[in-house]
């Protein structure tokens, strides 16, 4: 598939449907449409008629989003969002007392609140991981933090949403399955513009968001978990998805992922996410990597040029979100300008990754995210409306 191809209807419209040249509708038509005969079929039918015609239909997202990852369907639960996948995972981890969390520097503010949270209530210490010379997590610094024991969590965002950097994942799982630690993957912001193997990167968890690069509704998500660990990590709260009522006071949980499901869904957003996978994974993930690398590099290298303007990005290895600053210019200012120039761009504050304390750290960047159908044009304009402002 010749991913640069790839034309807008709209440029630079977030949720504009786009075609390819020979007007076939690309993923995010058939995902609009596909929530919307859901919606219809529910208005004619009702929730509870229509969840059972789509009942096949459902199962297939599982096995859609075990194709994404390399992984097997019983290790998939489907989620409300990113947020409630990691929660479910790291709330099911039963910390003692003394046992250390290690994640990275640019951990996601809300994950850092959960870490406090298992300080304050288990006496788990938590510990960032030193950054390398790139920004990325240092994995000789990560190698002897193992060395010392106690690890019961290693914790890392695959890439963070303030500067571009994408952690070596694979590398990261390796060591912390030597120490025998569990492995958790943030991967929101990696899923759909990066391949992702679960068997290749080791973790043992993964979170992931569908409303993101894989361009699904938003209020979806998913979380795998490998089967070797799924047995020994129980739910923060069940329900009738996730357990099963045996007797007076007995309950049997699944067996599987399943378990850190909740009943009530919303069906026409989970198939929505359903086809925004299969069409990722129809375009082919090595092609939209490709495509976005090319993109954002370019994106670098032309903001880069402009008088006043610092690329903030780290990393040895990037992901399509590009950040940056401009002298004399806040950043919602930057932001307020390129919407009138009809470019979508936002805020981002790294102050709010307190893990990280490097001195010279911006407080706040312009985040503008390429996906695969941006154009060379639309790049360009976003350049000319910077070098205005």
């Amino acid at each position: 598939m010749d991913v640069p191809r790839l034309r807008a209807v709209t440029p630079g419209c977030t949720g504009t449907a786009y075609f390819d040249n020979a007007g076939a509708a690309l993923p995010t038509e058939r995902v609009t449409q596909t929530v919307i005969d859901h919606l219809l079929l529910e208005r004619r039918v009702g929730g509870y008629a229509a969840a059972d015609q789509a009942e096949a239909r459902l199962e297939e997202v599982y096995s859609s989003a075990a194709r994404l990852l390399n992984a097997r369907p019983d290790e998939i639960a489907l989620v409300e969002n990113a947020t409630r996948a990691w929660d479910m995972a790291f709330y099911a981890v039963q910390f003692r007392p003394g046992e250390r969390i290690l994640t990275s520097r640019s951990e996601y503010p809300s994950n850092g609140l959960a870490f406090l949270q298992a300080k304050k209530r288990y006496g788990v210490e938590v510990e960032p991981i030193p950054d390398d010379e790139h920004g990325q997590v240092c994995l000789d610094s990560l190698a002897r933090m193992l060395d010392r024991g106690g690890v019961r969590l290693v914790a890392v965002n695959h890439v963070p949403t303030y500067d571009g950097v994408v952690h070596p994942a694979a590398a990261i799982g390796e060591l912390a399955n030597r120490a025998g630690a569990l492995f958790l993957l943030d991967a929101c912001q990696s899923v759909g513009q990066i391949p992702l193997d679960v068997r290749r990167i080791g973790c043992h968890l993964l979170s992931a968001s569908g409303r993101k690069y894989l361009r699904g509704p938003r209020g979806t998500g998913f979380l795998y978990v490998s089967r070797e660990v799924v047995a020994g990590l129980e739910p923060p709260l069940l329900d009738l998805r996730a357990a099963t009522w045996t007797g007076h006071d007995e309950y049997r949980i699944r067996p599987d992922a399943r378990r850190f499901e909740t009943w009530e869904r919303n069906v026409a957003g989970v198939l929505g996410l359903g086809a925004a996978i299969d069409g990722a994974l129809d375009l082919g993930l090595e092609p939209i990597r490709q495509r976005v690398g090319r993109l954002a590099d370019r994106l670098r290298g032309g903001l880069g040029a402009i008088d006043g303007v610092v690329v903030q990005d780290r990393g040895a290895v990037r992901s399509g979100i590009v950040t940056f600053t401009r002298r004399g210019r806040s950043a919602q200012q930057l932001v307020d300008g390129l919407r009138a120039a009809g470019v979508t761009a936002a805020v981002s504050f790294p102050s709010r990754a307190r893990f990280d304390t490097r001195p010279a750290k911006p407080p706040e960047v312009v985040r503008a995210s390429v996906h695969y159908y941006n154009t060379e044009a639309e790049l360009d304009r976003l350049l000319d409306a910077v070098g205005e402002l």
